[in-house]
């Protein structure tokens, strides 16, 4: 394929289609075509055809994945409304007593791996981690627990005490001390107000996050009508407050994000970078947002970063705080 200047008016097309394209890894230190002329501000060109008929590839695959989720994700919507239900849970009859209070029921043994919970995005429910609560369980993560919070929820903070106070019901049933959490997009985002914010790191091991806003993201803009959307805004409070020295903070950190997750803007805003934190951020290559508490890649990769420290740890972890390593390619 011949390439001439004629294709250069189209650049600011393929830079609209294509984010990050004059950044973009891999295109840097290419080799310069004869005859076409350097443009400032842009990587050498040569090769540039292939190497956007790869990405608009990818591209396509990784929408069409995404859409395919959505539909999928939609009929198992209804199945997640219903708040996760627990055998020790019973039903009593309506106006039933009991002749005396009944004893607390008894604390389990604590599990060889510590219980799992699962925290959702924005406007959805547990019926998202369907695939990686199956694979979880198929490698020995029995204790899987969802949580579902309210839609209308308009507050991180509130949600973030409805998930403390969920976790310390699940330590109460189990026996277990702390808990491993993993959270999809805004759900990551919550259990990290809980970990830094509301002491959450006594009782959280490790906390996975799944294509989260840690800095803010200014995806959508006319979304502000919603408060906790607002809150999910670079410089907004909640962000503000995630930023303040934790020091101490026993929970280790690893943050999964995707370099075409269309929900991130800036994508870099869904790597964790805290001086206090003890972090490892994980590249994913090939799928977007949805995907990600989904591909069965990205959930063994999430797997080992749930066993990658011993259940009996406590205090800070061997990850330096601010550490940025691992790739994932699933395409």
């Amino acid at each position: 394929m011949k390439v001439t200047t004629a294709a250069l008016p189209l650049l600011p097309l393929f830079q609209r289609l294509l984010p990050g394209l004059p950044g973009l890894p891999g295109l840097q230190g290419l080799p310069s075509l004869p005859g076409l002329p350097a443009v400032p501000g842009l990587p050498e060109l040569a090769s540039l055809p292939g190497r956007l008929t790869g990405l608009s590839l990818t591209l396509l695959k990784a929408s069409a994945l995404e859409a395919a989720i959505l539909a999928g994700h939609l009929l198992l919507y209804p199945s997640g409304i219903i708040q996760e239900r627990h055998p020790a849970q019973v039903l009593r009859p309506t106006g039933a007593q009991d002749p005396q209070p009944s004893p607390p029921p008894p604390r389990l043994p604590a599990p060889a791996s510590p219980p799992v919970v699962l925290l959702h995005g924005f406007i959805d429910n547990r019926s998202v981690f369907l695939l990686l609560r199956r694979s979880l369980a198929q490698h020995g993560r029995h204790a899987i627990e969802s949580l579902n919070y309210s839609p209308l929820t308009c507050d991180i903070r509130t949600a973030a005490e409805l998930l403390g106070r969920h976790i310390e019901e699940i330590c109460e049933r189990t026996g277990s001390e702390r808990v491993d959490v993993v959270g999809h997009s805004l759900g990551g985002l919550i259990a990290r107000y809980y970990v830094q914010r509301l002491g959450g790191d006594l009782r959280v091991r490790t906390l996975v996050t799944l294509g989260t806003p840690h800095t803010g993201t200014k995806v959508v803009p006319l979304a502000n009508a919603h408060p906790i959307v607002r809150q999910m805004r670079p410089g907004s409070a909640v962000i503000e407050e995630l930023t303040r020295p934790a020091p101490g903070c026993r929970t280790r950190f690893v943050s999964f994000w995707s370099d075409l997750d269309r929900v991130m803007d800036p994508l870099e805003t869904a790597c964790l970078d805290h001086p206090d934190l003890s972090v490892q951020n994980v590249r994913v290559s090939g799928i977007g947002h949805l995907a990600l508490p989904v591909h069965p890649a990205v959930a063994t990769g999430i797997r080992q970063a749930l066993d990658a420290v011993g259940p009996e740890t406590t205090g800070q972890t061997d990850v330096e705080p601010g550490k940025r390593s691992g790739g994932l390619t699933v395409a």
